[in-house]
């Protein structure tokens, strides 16, 4: 190898690419090696020609790898592959999906600010917030996710940041996530996105006037419940100040971590239209069984938001929440009678998974918490996997037929 060598055709040409060609090539740059499939960088660090060159890279002033907490070549192909899906400046790669949320309020938030956040999310981004943010002196204000008024009345002039999941997990609540943008912008505040339910296949909040996107890459993004990661997306500007917190704080994507959300990637849209296709038929079978309260999916007609999903949103998702008769002992029965699906409270997998989220993922809340959030004792959330549509609803029948 010498210093002057250049890839040359061996990198692809991508500027007018279409998604799916993103989503299998972006980002990678081969090395002298000429390999064809992503490189695993499992270094901790890097070496350095001299001591000057040592001081210019820690210093900022040449640009290369440092130190693997927050500069690996690895990690950053997937960082690029991903910006370029959601259309993004930047993107930060962190250790999970709750790093990344914590990465991105302690980098952009101080003492003294607050964050809007809607009722409707995940329960142990609640616990962050309540448990840990607020320690910190920062402010959290719940308000109705699709109460543009109550977003509205709730800002101060200490308001920093709007956060949102849309669609919420588990009740596929939604936001008008350009209504929300406005008024967020009008505030003088940034409007951050959850987006792990509908990936940039489904949806790209940044289109929709949205500054900051979250994803936990646990889920649809690796796609077979291997590995923990996230990330953060949005301007340069704002993605260098979250750059800066892993620097110091380390919540950091391991290399090899990366290669595998690289793999997922390459298949993300035809994994996510098979889930899609496959929730919409549950969805609208499990409507009309006699033992099912309610069903919770934006693809529904009955659901009052479908024709804000139709607007900002390419399909519906594959997480498809239900309540059944008999509260948490009809739950708990009906998962119980279950012999295929997975009982595990992971999504976005290619196996399909069942929870009961009063008990799991929101059951660190507080009972009048979860009635806040309308997690009822009767639901159940099924993360529609890939296997034959026929084969998840004859285990759903199971659990049916338990209650």
């Amino acid at each position: 190898m010498t210093t002057d060598w250049q890839a040359g055709r061996l990198n692809s040409e991508l500027s007018e690419a279409g998604f799916d060609t993103l989503a299998v090539r972006a980002g990678q740059y081969r090395s002298f090696e000429s390999e064809h499939s992503e490189a695993i960088y499992t270094t901790s660090s890097y070496v350095f020609r001299s001591a000057a060159d040592a001081a210019a890279s820690f210093a900022g002033e040449r640009v290369g790898n440092v130190y693997s907490r927050y500069t690996n070549p690895t990690v950053r192909t997937f960082e690029e592959r991903l910006a370029s899906l959601e259309g993004a400046e930047k993107c930060v790669a962190t250790a999970s999906g709750m790093s990344a949320i914590l990465a991105t309020v302690m980098s952009l938030c101080s003492m003294g600010d607050e964050i809007l956040v809607s009722r409707s999310i995940f329960g142990a981004t609640v616990s962050l917030f309540d448990k840990y943010c607020v320690r910190f002196g920062i402010k959290i204000t719940y308000v109705q996710i699709d109460d543009l008024a109550a977003w509205k009345a709730a800002c101060t002039e200490k308001t920093k940041l709007f956060f949102i999941e849309s669609p919420s997990n588990p009740l596929a609540e939604l936001a008008d996530i350009r209504a929300l943008s406005d008024i967020a912008h009008t505030a003088g505040a940034l409007l951050m996105v959850d987006n792990c339910f509908c990936t940039p296949v489904l949806q790209k909040p940044l289109m929709l006037g949205a500054d900051i996107v979250i994803h936990s890459a646990t889920k649809y993004i690796d796609g077979q419940g291997r590995c923990l990661g996230g990330a953060v997306l949005g301007s340069a500007e704002l993605m260098s100040e979250v750059v800066g917190f892993l620097r110091t704080a380390g919540p950091t994507m391991s290399p090899f971590n990366a290669w595998v959300f690289l793999k997922g990637l390459e298949t993300l849209r035809l994994r996510m239209n098979a889930h899609c296709e496959s929730a919409q038929q549950l969805a609208e079978w499990l409507e009309e069984q006699p033992q099912v309260k309610k069903v919770y999916y934006a693809g529904l007609v009955s659901h009052p938001q479908h024709e804000l999903a139709k607007q900002q949103q390419s399909a519906f998702g594959a997480v498809v929440s239900f309540e059944v008769e008999g509260g948490q002992e009809g739950a708990w029965r009906f998962i119980d009678a279950t012999r295929m699906i997975s009982i595990t409270a992971n999504l976005g997998d290619t196996k399909t998974t069942i929870t009961h989220p009063g008990t799991t993922t929101h059951g660190r809340l507080k009972p009048e918490e979860r009635e806040q959030a309308g997690i009822h004792d009767g639901l159940i959330r099924v993360a529609v996997g890939l296997e034959d549509v026929a084969d998840i609803q004859a285990d759903l029948q199971r659990g049916l037929a338990a209650i």
